[in-house]
């Protein structure tokens, strides 16, 4: 982050002592970089996304495992008091 905003206060402290051609081809550099800036968030988002519905199924059966166990011994516990 720290890379993207001096890289930013670097364009914009050309972008007012150079000529014209040299700020157009500034401008086009900085929508490039704000396009890759988009992607790898994206890209980040999808990866986050990915991991938490992972996260999300293991969880599941986590739970799942465990009020089955729970369950047995609740069942061995209901046996040793009929008995």
């Amino acid at each position: 982050m720290k890379k993207l905003i001096l890289s930013l206060a670097l364009v914009a402290a050309v972008l007012f002592s150079c000529k014209n051609e040299t700020k157009e081809k500034i401008e086009e550099a900085s929508e490039a970089v704000k396009e890759d800036m988009k992607e790898s968030i994206d890209t980040v988002k999808k990866k986050a996304e990915n991991v938490i519905d992972s996260t999300k199924v293991k969880v599941k059966e986590v739970v799942k495992k465990g009020s089955e166990k729970v369950e047995e011994s609740a069942k061995k516990v209901k046996e040793s008091v009929e008995k």
